[in-house]
C-alpha cells in the first residue's frame, strides 16, 4: 500500500467545497481545509505508486477549483 499527503491550493474561497468534493473520491482517507500556503491537505492512498498518480491527475486533480497540487509520498525509514 502506498500512502501520500497532497497538498492543494484552491481559488480563493474554494477551499471548503474542494475538501468537500475530494473527501469522497475513493482512495481518499482524509481532506482538511488548513490556513498557510496551502488550502487543502488529503490523505490518499492506493496499491501501487501508478494507481496513486493516476488518482492524483485523474480524479484529484479534475475537481474544480484546484490550481495546483503537490503530493508528498509517505516513507517509512
Amino acid at each position: 500500500m502506498v500512502q501520500a499527503y497532497i497538498l492543494i491550493q484552491t481559488e480563493v474561497g474554494k477551499a471548503t467545497a474542494v475538501a468537500g468534493a475530494i473527501s469522497e473520491v475513493p482512495g481518499v482517507t482524509r481532506a482538511e481545509d488548513v490556513t498557510g500556503p496551502y488550502d487543502v491537505i488529503v490523505r490518499a492512498e492506493a496499491e501501487t505508486v501508478d494507481e496513486l498518480g493516476r488518482l492524483v491527475v485523474a480524479r484529484i486533480q479534475q475537481v474544480e477549483g484546484i490550481t495546483r497540487t503537490l503530493t508528498c509520498p509517505v516513507v517509512h525509514l
